[in-house]
């Protein structure tokens, strides 16, 4: 088969291989075929061209532009000759062969674009100034690739003109139609009536696996503008599959950016299952997931506080560091609130202030608003500031304006500032101011402000351990009649010898804790200013560690035996004249019954002499260290009777405290388990017990079940679920009974429906806030795969709820189960 090498440059003919006998009907071998030869087949002597007679037939594609001086004939069928060149080019001719597979490739010349290679049934034209390829013409480049029923290429201008069944790939993208004019290096020109498919991946968040977008569609005409640059007339565009697509935008102009991933529409309607829903005279959307300026879809929903409640956020992008999310919200029963959203990012800093304004409230007749602000800013590599402030206009904004139960339960807003200093390895140091707006109850001390310093150095003289923590706190409480105000010292400097070795650990330590109080008010305090507390304390902490191999249902594992002893001794010093500012006494659990003190805050020191007793046992699994499951017992035992205690709280008088055991893992790949129980053996009762188990076989499909009692507090039992119901169908919902009140406390029922490409979830809310209130909610979502979602979002609310739930238009392959 005869090969043809075209340079812009030099034009050198090329010995053709035996000539292919002419047939009537001829087929184009393979392209894998021998037949079809590389065009840089050695050189032989070339023969001198022969001259061929042009005749004239109607032309099938655009002519070749005036500054071309060689202009093909039209293609004859079936010949073997050649129109004849100009003069000036007479001696570069070569002829071209018979029909068959024929190639034709454009080497590049140095620094030049790189080769382009043409092949075809038939190929005829002039070297260096363009070639006709005639039945199944393909033209490459690299990983671009063209074909047509019949191809011009014009070298000179790097133009190929395409008719007839033409279709354009470049990688995973494709374009077909019946006609196309393309400048292949500058990827610029046009296509008639053209299908198109792009795809890109989208950037994955935490969690996800990356995940391929396909936009794809058809319109009258497409325009290449440049490399990633299309503009299309009269044009769809969805990322459904291309053959049915349940939803697509329809726009008389549109234009797909994929460098900036955002795709612009104008006079465009989003349409679903043939229904136009939405019209739009100019919107911008993300082609691959990127955010950008624009309109986001409305949120709606409807509750029993607000009535309908309409939301229409407007997203600016307003730089790579800086966007804001305007939120006007409409609520059929309390009025129009206008909400706004900014966050910014910097080298050294970032933050989000967020507001919400509610001028006339028609349920209360009076104006509502809502502000926070949260900033950290690295000032140098060793010195952090942090802000953080929250404010609301009343103390009901909350429970009537936010259908979240971790926001409508909230009771205590923080408002804080506060500086770190990290120096060398060893120690550190901060300052803070903080307060509480208290929506409900007495609103806790001010601190104003609080000072600390904490150091840690290991490798002292003789393999010791010094530490100490030292605070210095201002504290302030409104109301100054019923509470004492006044300042706290604290220092606790400690020196530890720790001895720690593969297969066992002891841990000594011995401390000073004290406390000196100046107190503003001598009545409220019982008479005193200055209140001065020194209590020694003293600590063993030891264990030891046992390893062997064990098999437990056919699996092999590495099995610990972990006993571990900690004795705390501290004298009772007299307390009951020191206020209390920021002190509480700790829930009992296996992290308290190894704690130097009953206590948080420094208010009180709890006098101590006792020993915990506990053992755990571990099982490893052996070929990635992961822990499967963790069992541990233990219990406290007092030499003394109790002497210090909080206003109010009754003295402990057993010798030993309630027996505490835990268990917990993952014990196979799909099922985890974590329970808790504590027993009183002195009146042979359990206290408290919880229990829960967590089945996830795969992504999307989970089901949980937890129980919890409280001995005449608490029992209560909860049970999530996420499962597909056939089809294309998925349940989720979360039921929270309290039996020991005989009611349902919260309550979430749901469906999602898998389109493929769009996805569409309902979900009922219902929650109680108080005994005798209750706020109840309802989330209707279209969710469109890579445009938009319409509705009100539940997914926030049963990602929170629901362990381990999958959004079902999201890969879950790789992705961590139940994460965002």
């Amino acid at each position: 088969m005869p090969a043809l090498v075209v340079s812009p440059d030099l034009v050198r003919a090329r010995t053709p291989a035996p000539a292919v006998t002419p047939q009537p009907a001829p087929a184009r071998a393979p392209v894998a075929s021998p037949s079809r030869q590389a065009a840089a087949a050695a050189p032989t002597p070339a023969p001198s061209a022969p001259q061929a007679t042009p005749v004239p037939t109607q032309p099938a594609l655009a002519p070749a532009p005036a500054s071309a001086a060689a202009v093909v004939s039209p293609v004859r069928p079936l010949d073997d000759s050649v129109s004849a060149a100009p003069a000036a080019q007479e001696q570069d001719a070569s002829p071209l062969p018979a029909p068959g597979t024929q190639t034709a490739a454009a080497a590049p010349a140095a620094g030049e674009r790189e080769a382009t290679q043409v092949s075809a049934l038939r190929i005829r034209g002039t070297r260096a100034v363009e070639l006709v390829a005639d039945g199944e013409a393909e033209l490459q480049r690299g990983d671009i690739t063209l074909t047509a029923d019949r191809l011009l290429y014009r070298e000179v201008s790097d133009e190929a003109i395409a008719e007839g069944n033409v279709r354009l790939a470049q990688g995973t993208d494709e374009i077909t139609g019946p006609a196309a004019r393309i400048v292949v290096g500058a990827r610029t020109g046009e296509f008639e009536s053209p299908r198109y498919a792009i795809t890109r991946r989208s950037d994955p968040r935490a969690g996800e696996a990356p995940r391929e977008v396909t936009g794809s569609g058809e319109a009258e005409g497409l325009y290449f503008e440049g490399e990633n640059q299309y503009r299309l007339r009269n044009a769809t565009w969805t990322s459904c599959r291309p053959e049915d697509p349940d939803w697509y935008v329809k726009a008389r102009d549109l234009h797909l950016d994929y460098d900036s991933e955002v795709g612009t529409m104008r006079h465009g309607t989003v349409v679903f299952k043939d229904v136009p829903m939405l019209w739009v005279p100019w919107a911008e959307f993300p082609l691959v997931g990127r955010r950008q300026s624009g309109l986001l879809a409305p949120t709606v929903g409807t509750s029993n506080k607000t009535g309908l409640d309409i939301t229409q956020p407007y997203y600016w992008n307003i730089a790579p560091n800086y966007d804001a999310t305007l939120s006007p919200r409409f609520m059929s029963r309390r009025g129009l609130q206008l909400g706004g959203e900014f966050r910014y990012l910097g080298e050294d800093h970032a933050g989000e202030l967020r507001t919400e304004w509610l001028a006339n409230d028609r349920v209360s007749g009076e104006s509502r608003s809502l502000g926070a602000w949260q900033h950290q800013h690295r000032i140098t590599s060793r010195l952090y500031a942090s802000l953080d402030v929250n404010a609301v206009s009343d103390d009901e904004y909350f429970e009537d304006l936010s259908s979240r139960v971790s926001v409508a339960s909230k009771v205590n807003l923080l408002r804080q500032g506060r500086l770190d200093y990290y120096g060398a390895d060893w120690w550190s140091a901060s300052a803070l101011v903080q307060r509480y707006q208290t929506l409900s109850g007495d609103e806790p001390y001010r601190k104003l402000p609080e000072l600390r310093l904490s150091a840690n150095r290991a490798g002292m003289a003789g393999g010791t351990t010094w530490a100490l923590e030292s605070h210095y706190t201002d504290f302030e409480h409104p109301e100054k009649t019923r509470y004492v105000n006044g300042s706290r010292l604290v220092l606790y400097p400690q020196v530890s010898l720790p001895v720690e070795r593969s297969g066992y650990f002891i841990i000594p330590k011995l401390g000073l804790h004290y406390t000196k109080y100046r107190l503003d008010d001598p009545y409220i305090a019982g008479g005193r200013t200055s209140i001065t507390r020194s209590v020694p304390i003293f600590s063993i902490d030891s264990g030891l560690i046992f390893e062997r191999e064990a098999s437990y249902f056919g699996n092999a594992y590495q099995q610990t035996l972990e006993p571990r002893v900690f004795y705390v001794k501290a004298p009772d010093r007299k307390q009951d004249d020191i206020p209390v500012f920021d002190t509480a006494r700790y829930d009992f659990s296996f992290a308290q019954m190894f704690s130097e003190s009953a206590y948080s805050g420094s208010d009180r020191v709890a006098d101590a002499d006792q020993i915990t007793v506990a053992l755990s046992s571990r099982l490893i699994d052996p070929r990635n260290g992961a822990e499967r499951l963790r069992v541990a017992v233990g219990q406290r035992h007092y030499f003394s009777d109790q002497r210090v205690a909080l206003p109010g709280e009754p003295l402990r008088i057993d010798r030993r405290t309630d027996f505490l055991a835990a268990l917990s893992g993952r014990v196979t790949a799909t099922t985890t388990l974590n329970s808790a129980w504590q027993y009183n053996p002195r009146d042979s009762q359990t206290e408290r017990f919880n229990f829960g188990v967590g089945w996830q076989p795969e992504y999307a499909k989970a089901i949980n079940l937890n129980y919890r009692w409280t001995r005449g507090v608490l029992r209560d039992i909860d049970v999530s679920a996420q499962w597909p119901l056939g089809g294309r169908w998925y349940g989720v919902g979360r039921v929270t009974r309290s039996i020991r009140e005989n009611r349902v406390t919260e309550a979430i029922a749901g469906i999602e429906y898998d389109g493929g490409c769009w996805v569409f979830r309902a979900v009922a809310h219902r929650f109680a806030t108080t005994t005798d209130r209750v706020t109840q909610s309802l989330f209707l979502q279209l969710e469109l795969n890579g445009l938009a979602s319409i509705g009100s979002n539940p997914v926030g609310l049963l990602k929170r709820s629901v362990s381990g739930y999958g959004k079902i238009n999201e890969p879950g392959s790789g992705r961590i189960f139940g994460t965002d």
